[in-house]
């Protein structure tokens, strides 16, 4: 089990090439991990999905220009992001436009890391950030603005993965698994704060939406919601559990293009989530009103039909929301990760804009088509037993 972590440090910097004892310290990020990842599998390849938290203590504007994730009882350097990759992979809390990679005295930046690899993961991992200070119109001196600066910690321990493999949430397919860890408004890059707290409830979400042969993804007319090839389908079990949270009756637009926007907390739609036998909680979101099959407190058996995937809530289409949290309540719960116990994998969207209307680029050989125990990779497309 990993322990609840949430390391801050202010560690004394070092300019580059300068020994230890000629360093002055400076006052600069306190650096935190606020959880911990848990590895998955992601078609052979071990997956750590985790934020890094950076808030500037000091009285200088910094720079980020590197940072590493490094095996902390080897040392060994595990990855490394840099320059524009760093720069987009950090989000300053409240700041949009500005340079990412620019860290203002009083924000906080978060770096949102995927770290993957076919090897053996380390047992603790602890970063090092490189940093120099901007230089401002007081007339800094250059050479000392443009100095990097270093600073090791937030360590954590690396756990193994969760034991329970979910059963599929949908029959058949094809299916689409949509997400992508870079997209600024996709579900791993956004926060909800309730109740006094921040969290990120779609760290590992999936948007599952069907296609046909050619990638079409409705027949007729694709703006009548009702048209949608996934629109419908039965929403599974994936697991026994108990129903731990319900709502129906949220209304959806006959037409894709007339759903308006909903209120913060009706953006989910009509869901169902259910409690698992780990503690995890499996949540479904988008279903059609009036077809959710379950009550608060049943007793689902895996595999069983609990409701039908629709187009309720904040949505650009009819399909289905799913994603795993510690908690019952959809957006005041952390996202944790999962992987399903068997799929077919038949190939991937390389550019997602081909969706609707042209084919998945099918499955090389690069790895087999049968995958166990595993997370479906980004937009790739899978089937699920019928």
């Amino acid at each position: 089990m990993l322990r609840p972590l949430t390391l801050a440090v202010s560690l004394y910097l070092l300019t580059t090439g300068m020994p230890a004892h000629a360093a002055a310290p400076v006052d600069s990020f306190d650096m935190s991990v606020p959880r911990a990842p848990v590895p998955v599998r992601v078609e052979g390849r071990q997956r750590l999905v985790y934020e890094l938290h950076l808030s500037n203590f000091g009285q200088r504007e910094w720079r980020l220009s590197e940072l590493q994730a490094i095996d902390a009882d080897t040392e060994a350097n595990v990855a490394a992001w840099s320059g524009t990759e760093l720069a987009a992979r950090t989000q300053v809390i409240g700041r949009v436009a500005a340079p990412a990679a620019l860290v203002k005295p009083g924000e906080r930046a978060v770096v949102y890391l995927e770290l993957e690899t076919t090897q053996a993961l380390p047992k603790r991992l602890r970063h090092r950030l490189g940093f120099a200070a901007v230089d401002d119109a007081a007339g800094k001196d250059a050479a000392t603005a443009a100095a990097t600066r270093s600073v090791i910690g937030a360590e954590l321990d690396v756990g193994a993965a969760a034991p329970l493999r979910l059963a599929p949430p949908l029959r058949g397919g094809p299916w689409v698994a949509i997400y992508a860890p870079q997209w600024p408004r996709g579900h791993r890059r956004v926060f909800y704060t309730l109740n006094g707290r921040a969290r990120l409830p779609g760290r590992h979400a999936i948007d599952w939406v069907r296609v046909d042969a050619d990638g079409r993804t409705a027949k007729g007319d694709a703006d009548i919601a009702a048209n949608s090839l996934g629109y419908g389908a039965e929403v599974l079990a994936v697991a026994d559990a108990r129903v731990a949270a319900v709502r129906d009756g949220q209304a959806e637009s006959v037409k894709v293009s007339d759903n308006p926007r909903h209120d913060f907390d009706r953006a989910a739609g009509n869901y169902v989530v259910l409690a698992l036998a780990d503690g995890r909680y499996a949540t479904y979101e988008h279903l059609r009103p009036g077809s959710i099959r379950v009550r608060e407190g049943d007793a689902v058996r895996v595999g069983q039909t609990i409701a039908a995937l629709g187009f309720t809530g904040d949505s650009t289409g009819p399909h289905l929301h799913f994603h795993l949290a510690d908690g019952p309540v959809p957006l005041a719960a952390e996202g944790v990760a999962y992987g399903f116990a068997g799929f077919r994998l038949l190939g991937h969207y390389r550019q997602l804009d081909r969706l609707g209307s042209k084919p998945w680029q099918a499955l090389g050989g690069e790895v087999a088509a049968e995958r166990v125990d595993e997370l479906p990779g980004s937009n790739s497309v899978v089937e699920f037993p019928r």
